[in-house]
């Protein structure tokens, strides 16, 4: 018997994938210089998606990364707690390791992922599951069609645009308050155009 190769992932779902690991990179470690300085050389059109890139590209190339550090730090670690709490439990229900975890865990099981045993965030953490979403646009997962947009309705859309205009609001630097910015456009991009399959 011979195995079917993956269908060929198409331009616009490849695009996608480099904004769900681009999100994935800055939410999920305080961006290193070497990211920094790749992410200086982005520029947009004239969309609300290329001018919300053309803002990141300028305040990579204006920011101190230093600054970038400090502002991830008291964004999402704090002493004792971060401003914003990046987890769906904590958006959906105000609590950490409540049911929105629970649904991640047993959709994670059925998409053959494991909790990396060197970490210590929850997995309904932003950055995995941007992360996640970015594997399924690509097809690294071995997953059905349509994956993506049943993991997007079920994990993201009912707390992520809420979560990046928290970001965007309580940033220090305006490196994360255009990651805030980018991520509020390229989700509700990708709210539309899910919306739009249906």
């Amino acid at each position: 018997m011979v195995s079917k190769e993956p269908d060929p992932v198409d331009e616009i779902d490849a695009l996608r994938a480099q904004e769900y690991d681009l999100l994935a990179a800055v939410l999920g470690r305080a961006p290193a210089p070497d990211l920094i300085t790749a992410l200086q050389g982005l520029d947009g059109d004239a969309s609300p998606l290329g001018q919300a890139h053309a803002a990141l590209g300028r305040a990579a190339r204006e920011t101190d990364p230093r600054a970038v550090g400090r502002d991830y730090f008291a964004l999402f670690i704090g002493v004792g707690r971060g401003l914003i709490m990046p987890y769906a439990s904590y958006y959906l229900t105000g609590f950490l390791n409540e049911r929105p975890l629970a649904r991640v865990r047993q959709d994670f099981a059925a998409l053959g992922l494991e909790r990396d045993p060197g970490s210590s965030e929850p997995e309904d953490h932003a950055a995995t599951l941007l992360e996640v979403m970015a594997n399924l646009a690509a097809r690294r997962l071995p997953a059905e069609d349509g994956a993506d947009h049943r993991f997007f309705e079920r994990h993201l859309k009912p707390w992520i645009g809420r979560f990046f205009t928290d970001v965007a609001a309580q940033a220090a630097t305006p490196f994360y308050r255009a990651v805030g910015e980018l991520g509020e456009v390229f989700t509700t991009v990708e709210t539309e155009a899910f919306a739009m399959e249906a």
